[in-house]
């Protein structure tokens, strides 16, 4: 079966999809990001002299979350009912966690990945100082679930 883009009409135009005729309910997403730093740079971490820098991070995400109909242009505003991101000191960087909840007529997908990646720039732009070649890598979905299209699960590799 092949599946056409729901974001564009028959001329080819870019469209925002009419959910006015779907069911509200709960739907949910999570997302993931990691941010590859440097050994020496993780160290100075708790030395931070304007506190923790992870943090702001995690709050940049949740605000981030709440404003992603303004990022993404065909994207639905929608009252969301839980933005929660996690942000974990690993050996060789930070790993990024979302889940974004909202009961509403369209799903949280783009939320939960506008929030870990929002996260993961701005542990960039706090770390920066200390180094420039931070990498920003791995921002996927790792889960949704509810509407039409069910639960989907990334897999495992």
């Amino acid at each position: 079966m092949v599946r056409k883009l729901s974001h564009y009409d028959q001329a080819g135009r870019a469209r925002m999809v009419d959910v006015s005729g779907k069911v509200a309910s709960r739907r949910e997403a999570e997302a993931s990001a990691f941010v590859r730093i440097k050994p020496a740079v993780l160290r100075a971490l708790p030395k931070n002299p304007k506190g923790d820098p992870l943090e702001v991070a995690r709050v940049a995400g949740i605000m981030a979350a709440k404003r992603t109909a303004e990022l993404i242009p065909m994207c639905h505003p929608l009252p969301l009912s839980l933005v929660d991101v996690e942000l974990r000191l690993c050996e060789n960087g930070v790993a990024i966690t979302s889940k974004v909840a909202t009961t509403a007529e369209t799903g949280v997908e783009m939320e939960a990945l506008v929030a870990a990646t929002v996260s993961a720039l701005t542990t960039y732009d706090m770390l920066k100082g200390l180094d420039k070649g931070i990498e920003i890598q791995k921002v996927v979905l790792e889960r949704k679930s509810g509407g039409k299209s069910g639960e989907y699960r990334r897999a495992k590799k």
